[in-house]
């Protein structure tokens, strides 16, 4: 199964959040992240080893463009379910590309993605 990875994983794998850690090595092969939310990655990295970390792990990504079709659709998103569920431009940008690349969504927070049926969330946070 093909996955776009939402950042809230990304970020707990970089703490070393065991389930977070066991999920992206698991599906490291088929992952997937869009490019928005690498450079949220980005914007929050400690210098260093979490940095170093951060490269590697996303070099076994595929990086996804956001695409003139990815900004309408996620742009229709935002219109259609931002006042009832409070999805912000990034998360219907993440949603979009889902959809248009026939990805799994793996994320913490689905009550954003109510516009996709295939979402998952790979563990609970405590």
């Amino acid at each position: 199964m093909a996955i776009l990875i939402d950042t809230d994983i990304l970020i707990d794998y970089l703490r070393d959040i065991e389930a977070a850690v066991s999920f992206v090595e698991r599906i490291s092969g088929e992952a997937h992240i869009l490019a928005i939310n690498m450079a949220e990655l980005y914007q929050g990295v400690r210098q260093g080893t979490e940095q170093v970390k951060l490269a590697k792990t996303l070099s076994s990504m595929t990086c996804l463009p956001i695409t003139s079709e990815t900004a309408e659709l996620a742009g229709l998103y935002s219109r259609d379910f931002r006042p009832s569920h409070g999805c912000g431009l990034a998360d219907c940008l993440v949603a979009a590309t889902a959809h248009l690349h026939g990805l799994t969504l793996a994320t913490l927070n689905s009550k954003h993605f109510p516009m996709l049926q295939d979402v998952i969330v790979p563990y609970q946070k405590n």
